[in-house]
């Protein structure tokens, strides 16, 4: 049996505001809990003109007031962006606020340009690590955090007291507490598309989800290390994983890769150095005039994601999940919207998850 999730990337459209890209992915997710979907996740982009998904914590508090089953989570936070106590207070006080039902992805990419990632983190001094290299150091500190309502974050923080700094740190611990009693814990998954996310989800015995919806190659190799090398933790007996897939689903093949114009074309321009704008309209995108290079990238795209009719993305989904050894895949719906559709909905990615759900009978159950 193969579960059914959701990622979205909060997509913003010509003519959206942000407010409406947002009640958009609010009825999106009403409409996955609504057909028995597992779990949403959003994803953490900045500075992008057709994503609206910049705080996955404040997405995930909004979502989650608003349904009362389906998991909310993050697919991923940028964890190099933030400062690990930072999230583990964000989704510390999620999990008490929705507990059973939060989910915290984890990822060591950016999710933006260099300037952008510069500002979220904050001025550091020339001596500071890069926070990429101290990715596997922050996981842990933000599991160690999150583990119970004993769980501490130390360290040696210094030899001497600095002047104005007003605490007693000379070459001691000092203890740190995400939330003051914790009852549960938010699941904490590590995101990656490479061998060094699956070797460290392995390492830590975390959940680990391939990011296969970028593209990217390697996925046989990453899970074979991922499950070859994992370590039983308190948190997780075996290893534990899925994999993330763009669909575009529709009555026939024809609407189904024409709504998918708009992302097919946002997604070869950010590819190719293009122009980067709120998403097109599926009216705008067909009669979009393209470079060669977005051609080509649009073609390659197409041949990635899972375009089609319920009854041929359902196949194709049920192949990766027997081919890859998972029991869930997440889905990204990735069709437009024409420009009469109302600012906040997306009828085609709502009607792609209730055409794959009449073909899933498991999410029933």
């Amino acid at each position: 049996m193969t579960q059914l999730s959701v990622l979205d990337l909060i997509p913003v459209r010509t003519a959206q505001s942000s407010g409406d890209a947002i009640a958009a992915s609010l009825a999106l997710v009403r409409t996955a809990e609504r057909l028995g979907f597992t779990r949403f996740w959003v994803a953490e982009h900045h500075n992008m003109p057709a994503v609206a998904s910049t705080s996955p914590s404040t997405l995930i508090a909004h979502f989650a007031a608003q349904t009362s089953r389906i998991r909310l989570g993050s697919g991923g936070v940028m964890l190099p962006n933030h400062a690990p106590l930072s999230i583990a207070e964000q989704f510390a006080l999620l999990e008490a606020m929705h507990p059973g039902r939060i989910d915290l992805g984890l990822g060591r990419a950016p999710g933006s340009d260099p300037v952008t990632s510069y500002m979220l983190r904050g001025q550091r001094t020339t001596t500071d690590a890069d926070p990429a290299e101290t990715f596997p150091t922050d996981v842990e500190t933000v599991a160690a955090l999150l583990g119970s309502d004993r769980a501490t974050a130390s360290g040696p923080f210094g030899e001497d007291d600095q002047p104005g700094v007003g605490l007693n740190i000379r070459a001691r611990a000092y203890e740190l507490k995400a939330t003051p009693r914790i009852r549960t814990a938010p699941e904490m998954w590590l995101l990656g598309s490479s061998n060094f996310s699956a070797t460290l989800a392995a390492s830590l015995g975390m959940p680990f989800v391939f990011a296969n919806h970028f593209g990217q190659p390697g996925i046989d190799q990453a899970l074979d290390l991922y499950r070859s090398r994992f370590e039983p933790s308190e948190a997780l007996a075996a290893p534990k994983t899925f994999l993330t897939v763009n669909v575009s689903v529709a009555d026939t093949d024809d609407e189904a890769q024409l709504v998918t114009l708009p992302q097919l074309i946002s997604m070869a321009r950010l590819r190719t150095g293009g122009a980067l704008t709120p998403q097109l309209t599926i009216d705008e995108a067909r009669t979009t005039q393209l470079t060669v290079a977005e051609q080509e990238s649009v073609l390659e795209q197409s041949r990635l994601w899972l375009i089609g009719t319920a009854e041929s993305v359902e196949g194709r989904i049920r192949s990766l999940a027997e081919k890859h050894g998972v029991d869930e895949v997440m889905v990204s719906p990735v069709g437009g919207a024409w420009a009469a559709d109302p600012l906040d909905t997306t009828p085609s990615r709502e009607r792609a998850l209730e055409l794959l759900a009449a073909r899933f009978p498991e999410l029933a159950a």
